[in-house]
Parts: C-alpha cells; structure tokens; sequence
C-alpha cells in the first residue's frame, strides 16, 4: 500500500521561507518521478515542481521559478521542496504526489499516488 505524508506546513508572513516533506512508503521511491502541487479553495489543482528519479532533472511552475527548491534524498524515501520568499498567493494545501515512471511530469494526470497535503498560509 503506498503512502504519502506531507509535513512541514504552516502560518507565515510574506517574506518568510517553508520547507516541506514527503515520506513516502509502500513504492519503489528510488526509481519513481516526484511531484508538488497545490489547491487552493474554490480553484483547480496546479502543478508546483517536479524530479526525475535521480534528482537530476527539476521542473517549476513559472510561479515559483526562482523561490522554490524540489529536491528528494532516495536513501530516505523522503521529498523536499524549499519555499523561499513566500507570497500570499502562495497559500494552498500542498500536495505530494509519485508517478510509477521514471520521468518527472508537470501534469495532474501523469501521477498515479497521492498524499492529504499540508496547509501552507502565507500573511501579507
């Protein structure tokens, strides 16, 4: 059974910096592209950043380009993502998600599993 746990959200001012897990278990994380996305309320899922298996391959969200960082560390099982200069439009729920592929992918339908998401709230 896959799991996804997201942590490390939370309340902060414009300006401020988040870094966010996911722990993930149940697939072969090592060979499995990895994703963030956010929802915010009354608005569709969008994709937020990417990597391939081997980290060597990042994709951004035009949004975020810049301020957040993805990164995954396979001997953990664990996702990252860096969020830097963070913005009020920014808050969402944030979602990890994995894809059984290899290749990172920048769309909602090209990932097969799923976390609940952590709560990122950004004050202006």
């Amino acid at each position: 059974q896959v799991q996804l746990v997201e942590s490390g959200g939370g309340l902060v001012q414009a300006g401020g910096s988040l870094r966010l897990s996911c722990a993930a278990s149940g697939v072969t994380f090592s060979s499995s592209a990895m994703g963030w996305f956010r929802q915010a309320p009354g608005k569709e899922r969008e994709f937020v950043a990417s990597i391939s298996w081997s980290g060597s391959s990042t994709y951004y969200a035009d949004s975020v380009k810049g301020r957040f960082t993805i990164s995954r560390d396979n001997a953990k099982n664990t996702l990252y993502m860096q969020m830097n200069s963070l913005k009020p439009e920014d808050t969402a729920i944030y979602l990890c998600a994995a894809r059984t592929g290899s290749v990172a992918a920048t769309t909602v339908r090209n990932y097969n599993y799923w976390g609940q998401g952590t709560q990122v709230t950004v004050s202006s």
